[in-house]
């Protein structure tokens, strides 16, 4: 084989090479709460196609979801009564919340009670 026709050949086959599969599906960590809560948010943050919602208003909360919605992480800011703590949900029939208090229980016991709550708003008045 001439040597120009080596390199064609070699080039050939690694353009048949398999690319990774950008739709195999991910599976998001559960939370380890024995884990630091520094660590743990960096975990969390370099998930691959993890979406982040950033900051909503003013509330002290930053959010990750999947891109199905499926599952979601809260990760409390300074300013929150909760703070240090994590929470995440996963949607399957319906939505089971848990999470990390790192900090205040009570502060906790309320943000999650708040969270649980709103799995049964509805507007008023209106269609949801």
């Amino acid at each position: 084989m001439r040597p120009g026709a080596a390199l064609i050949a070699a080039l050939t086959l690694c353009g048949c090479s398999q690319k990774p599969n950008e739709d195999a599906r991910v599976v998001y960590m559960d939370l380890d709460c024995a884990r630091p809560f520094d660590a743990q948010v960096a975990a969390i943050k370099a998930q691959p196609r993890l979406v982040p919602a950033g900051e909503v208003g003013a509330e002290p909360y930053s959010y990750y979801s999947s891109p199905d919605g499926k599952v979601s992480y809260l990760v409390t800011r300074p300013g929150s009564p909760a703070h240090p703590a994590i929470m995440i949900q996963r949607a399957t029939s319906k939505v089971h919340t848990t999470g990390c208090a790192y900090g205040s229980k009570r502060g906790y016991d309320e943000l999650l009670a708040y969270l649980e709550s709103l799995k049964t708003w509805t507007r008023k008045g209106g269609t949801p």
